[in-house]
């Protein structure tokens, strides 16, 4: 008998976009002999289902489900392919615990706070080998603000919206007269800013997830971009960015970022897949963690995708090894 998948994309932000692009190589690849599948496209508008007439079928948001002439779908399983709000930041994981329905992701706790840079920075403080750039939480775009990171930051900055994703709003501020531009930018985006020293090394992002066997963890992914540093464009702009997977580490490296990676994942109390990113300091080879999403692309350009691959799995067994495991979950 086929499970009945919600494939829930679209979203609240600037991020719909890739959540579009990501549920697209998703839908491709879930395979059709296990699994019904529906797109829900979720907007702050409509949630709706569209079909092959593109006729629009709106969600009953009381129980999220879908009626198409006499027919009346429930679903047994939500895939979450949609990044930032709704679908990262716990709410859409709180409905549908409230409705018993169970889905890919962390669930809405971890969702949310890790979600939030500077909290998720706070809890993963004090693993094993595990660094956090030093930094500093901003809540208002002022004159007091500015002169707080000059006065316990060392340049060059990092500076980024604390919530959110795909690099949006952030910048690296070389010199102290670039600074008010990037807090503007980056409070544009949010209501909250994380200022963070910047650390020099080998920049990698790496999946991990809950297999039936346990928690896996994806071959690293190294990332070497031509621009200042990781941002949107360099993304998901082919030919910018440098990619190798598996990333180039020492057997001692290697090991050493399983174990705090595992670790992490335990610490956030994860689910599903996520993808943490991290940076190996020059003279140290230290571990500093940079960020999770809890939501990873999964676009032609992501990295999850590429590590999957790089694994030797087939990302249509690696997607459904995702919904049995949610749906095991559930029955447990």
């Amino acid at each position: 008998m086929k499970k009945t998948i919600a494939l829930v994309t679209g979203g609240f932000t600037g991020e719909s976009v890739i959540s579009l692009k990501s549920a697209n190589v998703i839908e491709k690849n879930l395979d059709r002999d296990r699994y019904s599948v529906y797109k829900i496209m979720i907007t702050k508008e409509a949630w709706f289902y569209c079909d092959e007439q593109n006729t629009e079928h709106d969600i009953d948001k009381n129980d999220f489900s879908l009626t198409i002439g006499a027919d009346h779908i429930k679903f047994d399983c939500i895939f979450i392919g949609l990044h930032g709000s709704p679908g990262e930041d716990g709410k859409l994981q709180g409905y549908f615990d409230m409705l018993n329905i169970p889905y890919t992701t962390c669930d809405a706790t971890t969702s949310a706070i890790t979600m939030n840079k500077a909290y998720t920075k706070a809890v993963v403080n004090g693993i094993e080998n595990l660094h956090v750039a030093k930094s500093i939480q901003l809540f208002k775009n002022d004159q007091a603000g500015i002169e707080s990171v000059q006065a316990q930051l060392q340049l060059p900055y990092f500076v980024k919206p604390n919530n959110g994703g795909s690099s949006i709003g952030m910048s690296k501020v070389k010199t102290t007269i670039e600074l008010a531009e990037a807090l503007t930018k980056a409070f544009n985006e949010d209501s909250q800013v994380l200022v963070e020293e910047f650390i020099q090394g080998r920049e990698f992002s790496i999946g991990v997830y809950d297999s039936v066997n346990g928690i896996t963890v994806l071959p690293a992914t190294e990332v070497i971009s031509s621009k200042e540093f990781f941002d949107f464009e360099a993304k998901y702009t082919p030919g910018i960015t440098e990619e190798i997977t598996p990333g180039r580490m020492t057997d001692e490296e290697h090991d050493r970022v399983k174990r705090i990676i595992v670790a992490t994942y335990k610490q956030l109390n994860c689910k599903g897949i996520v993808r943490i990113d991290y940076f190996l300091q020059h003279e140290t080879s230290n571990f500093y963690f940079i960020e999770i999403n809890t939501v990873p692309g999964q676009t032609e350009q992501s990295f999850i995708p590429q590590q999957v691959r790089a694994a030797g799995m087939d990302i249509k067994d690696f997607y459904s090894e995702l919904i049995e495991v949610a749906l095991k979950g559930q029955s447990n």
